[in-house]
């Protein structure tokens, strides 16, 4: 499945005619993370390559340049957790939880979830989560902002798809790229040079037609009628 999630991402990457991408788990839960067995008689060469496969579908999922919405409907844990995570913003349904139980295992969550949870709701709560083994459910997560919306679980794709809708309707293509390379590139960088990307990514944007059109729009009170060009 990790294998095939990065697969999809590259395609999402080159292609520019994607304006919202929604993932989501076929069963009962997001994703239940990594099968144990796996783990078992693991040695540190076969752990780092794990970890670096990972890595890299999740860096594929937050650096791919189209919105990515995880519809998150039961359990969210371990590498299933850090996949949600990855994407950039999140619906989940009623009774929906979040964990990284990891160190119960012996072992640390691998696929960036160390960082990305801990930047997203504050260390404290992050390691009562991987320390504890304290989940967080969906009314929590909305609290903590790790969930944009949540809702009941018959509800849950179409509310994530209506969210989509919202992203094509609001941004411009290339706006919602410059936001989410603002955003991700930016969230690794120092302040300083995250400042001067961004003024890089808006000042690169004025060569475009879709500001052209936005802005005639606007004063011509229309809906702008963007190319992503």
């Amino acid at each position: 499945m990790l294998e095939r999630l990065g697969e999809i991402f590259a395609g999402v990457e080159a292609r520019r005619d994607l304006r919202a991408v929604i993932l989501s788990g076929a069963g009962s839960d997001f994703c239940a993370g990594t099968d144990i067995s796996e783990l078992e008689g693991m040695d540190e060469a076969a752990a780092s390559e794990k970890a670096a496969r990972g890595q890299e579908v999740c860096d594929r999922i937050e650096l791919c340049g189209t919105p990515v919405i995880a519809a998150v409907q039961g359990a969210a844990a371990g590498g299933g957790c850090e996949l949600a995570l990855a994407c950039h913003l999140r619906v989940a349904a009623a009774g929906g939880r979040f964990g990284l139980p990891e160190a119960r295992l012996g072992v640390i969550p691998a696929y960036g979830g160390t960082q990305r949870l801990a930047r997203a709701v504050g260390s404290g709560r992050a390691l009562a989560a991987m320390l504890a083994g304290e989940e967080i459910d969906a009314e929590e997560a909305l609290r903590l902002g790790l969930v944009n919306r949540v809702v009941e679980p018959e509800k849950l794709l179409s509310e994530a798809e209506s969210l989509a809708q919202a992203v094509i309707e609001h941004a411009a293509p290339l706006a919602a790229r410059a936001c989410l390379h603002a955003v991700t590139r930016g969230a690794r960088l120092p302040l300083d040079d995250a400042l001067r990307l961004e003024a890089e990514l808006f000042a690169r944007l004025f060569s475009t037609a879709d500001v052209r059109e936005g802005t005639r729009a606007f004063l011509e009170k229309r809906k702008p009628l963007f190319k992503g060009k």
